[in-house]
């Protein structure tokens, strides 16, 4: 699918607010220590993030997996970004996918408060990269 660069802009911008709109929910969870479903919003605000990238530079993809490895190989191998932001990424959605399918997993508030802030700099830091669309 090809899209005019206004499509593309358009896209771009309604992916970003996602992202940033997914974040802000983690901040009511947390008041209620809903730890599985804050690594769920993270993950999901930080790949709405990350599709916005993609899309800006016409990387598409079509799974999860897809935007992990296409992130990792086109700005964290290349240095664009840091590889922490690749690992934030992997991350989350190892602690999304095992709270989400695994009844004998819980995330821990330990385990999930740190990357609530990453997530904050990570959505920010693609937010500069992509710039203003």
């Amino acid at each position: 699918m090809s899209l005019t660069d206004e499509e593309r802009s358009i896209i771009v911008r309604l992916e970003l607010e996602k992202a940033r709109n997914t974040f802000r929910q983690t901040e009511e969870l947390r008041k209620l220590g809903y730890w599985d479903t804050i690594a769920n919003r993270l993950y999901y605000a930080v790949f709405h993030a990350v599709s916005a990238l993609l899309i800006r530079d016409g990387h598409l993809v079509n799974t999860h997996k897809g935007a992990i490895s296409a992130f990792g190989l086109h700005y964290i191998r290349t240095g664009v970004l840091p590889q922490e932001l690749g690992r934030l990424y992997s991350d989350l959605q190892i602690m999304r996918n095992n709270s989400d399918y695994n009844c004998s997993y819980d995330v821990t508030r330990e385990e999930i408060e740190p990357k609530i802030e990453q997530a904050e700099r990570f959505i920010a830091r693609i937010s500069e990269l992509v710039g203003d669309i």
